[in-house]
């Protein structure tokens, strides 16, 4: 009898330790990963979480018996992964992650070869059948293991994103969470040095430790953030980072310990590409995007909005040649870095940027920030989303100048727009308001909506 596996997503692998994932589940993921991409190389990496070093033994084994050579990176961040699978020229790639996920929780991100992505999509529901079967094909010669450390090579090529002679004196608050970020950080503090680039690290919760003794490593939650603001206040900081547990996204706080919606950051890195890439095409989410669009029509860019979600950004991207994709949940993509998301490379950015403009972090958002104010990205527990969803778009379509159904709905009027979609992996339906340059106006329909699916949702319970 097949027993179906719950751990996979529309994106990549997660689940609760136990029934959901386990070290058996590994190995016949690795087994059917192997088989369906018939790889003969790849490479592996895991985060700091206490379950990742027996899960990912699993998942080595379950290669090696596939036939695959492995080559080991140790403990990583996804995006090296990333890096290590084009660097290298591998079939494929494996991190053994579960990101900002609870500390019960485990899972796998997945690549192919050039670190293209394996989602719902492209392969992973082949890959979760072939799981399922439990039955794989005879191999007549194990592969081989390795290790190998690719962190030198990794560190020269984000150092690439910037003119490291253009760094003045600056001061920033680094805080890992705990997360696999710091070996990074580390190393390039070690560079800076070796270039007399003057900046100072105030490192906080920067050993990698997979009990969290100072939380789940989530810096999108309000609570989670107070601690970064708070170095950045107290030591006179000019930026604050702080990173999620596998590091593909980065959070960043202004010289006042002001938290920065990533929203207003991707407005940025836009304006930045298109100042050396003028008339380049910049990917944008559907969820909030009036700023991005601003933004890139006033350099001479194209706009280009795409599903969200890192395997979708990607693909689009790399059919249309663009330069940068940015995500409001600080999801950053880059042409050179493979199409691929990075945490350090947007920091690494922003970090030039406040040096060459000679301007704070908060002169340079709080003005769009003006223009274009946002509710942020709320949360609500929907048992009949799709019903619900449909009345909201009964109520809000008329005198509408735009309505689409790209990702899930999302209604543009005169000076506001909203959208609402569906979580891929959990009950929920995620609203975000925006408006042009009316804060009352965007909080007023944001209200309205919200009891508008509060009073739907009570109807059908």
């Amino acid at each position: 009898m097949i027993k179906l596996l719950r751990c996979f997503t529309a994106y990549d692998i997660r689940g609760q330790l136990g029934d959901e994932l386990n070290e058996d589940i590994c190995y016949r993921i690795a087994r059917a990963y192997a088989q369906y991409l018939q790889a003969t190389s790849v490479v592996i990496g895991a985060d700091m979480r206490l379950s990742s070093p027996s899960l990912k033994k699993a998942v080595i084994n379950g290669l090696l018996d596939a036939g695959v050579d492995v080559i080991d990176l140790g403990m990583t961040g996804t995006e090296e992964i990333y890096f290590a699978t084009a660097y290298l020229k591998v079939c494929s790639g494996i991190e053994i992650t579960a990101s900002h996920n609870p500390i019960d929780y485990n899972g796998m991100k997945l690549v192919r070869a050039q670190s293209r992505p394996i989602s719902s999509d492209t392969g992973l529901l082949d890959i979760k059948a072939l799981a399922e079967r439990n039955e794989f094909l005879e191999i007549t010669k194990r592969g081989c293991l390795r290790e190998l450390s690719i962190i030198e090579p990794y560190v020269q090529h984000l150092l690439g994103y910037i003119t490291p002679s253009n760094i003045t004196p600056l001061k920033i608050v680094v805080n890992a969470g705990n997360g696999a970020a710091g070996h990074v950080i580390d190393a390039l503090e070690q560079q800076f040095l070796k270039l007399n680039v003057a900046v100072e690290f105030i490192k906080i919760h920067h050993q990698a430790d997979g009990r969290f003794p100072n939380g789940i490593p989530n810096p999108m939650l309000i609570e989670n953030r107070r601690v970064t603001s708070q170095a950045v206040i107290t030591h006179g900081a000019d930026l604050g980072i702080a990173w999620d547990g596998d590091f593909d996204r980065c959070f960043l706080f202004d010289e006042s310990g002001a938290f920065i919606d990533g929203y207003y950051i991707v407005g940025l890195l836009a304006d930045a590409f298109l100042l050396k890439n003028p008339s380049a095409k910049i990917i944008h989410d559907p969820r909030v995007m009036f700023n991005t669009i601003d933004i890139v029509k006033r350099a001479g860019g194209e706009a280009v909005m795409c599903k969200t979600g890192h395997a979708f950004i990607k693909e689009r991207m790399g059919s249309e040649d663009a330069v940068y994709g940015g995500e409001m949940s600080a999801h950053h993509y880059f042409r050179d870095f493979f199409y691929c998301d990075s945490g350090m490379i947007p920091w690494l950015l922003i970090m030039e940027i406040l040096c060459v403009k000679k301007m704070p972090l908060s002169k340079m958002v709080n003005d769009r920030i003006a223009a274009f104010p946002s509710s942020g990205e709320i949360n609500r527990k929907i048992a009949n989303a799709p019903l619900v969803i449909k009345r909201v778009e009964e109520e809000f379509k008329e005198n509408s100048v735009d309505i689409n159904y790209l990702d899930g709905l999302s209604i543009e009027h005169k000076q506001w727009r909203f959208n609402l979609r569906s979580s891929n992996t959990e009950p929920l339906v995620r609203l975000n308001v925006e408006s042009k340059g009316d804060v009352e106006l965007m909080e007023r329909m944001t209200k309205r909506i919200l009891k508008l699916l509060d009073e739907n949702d009570e109807r059908e319970k």
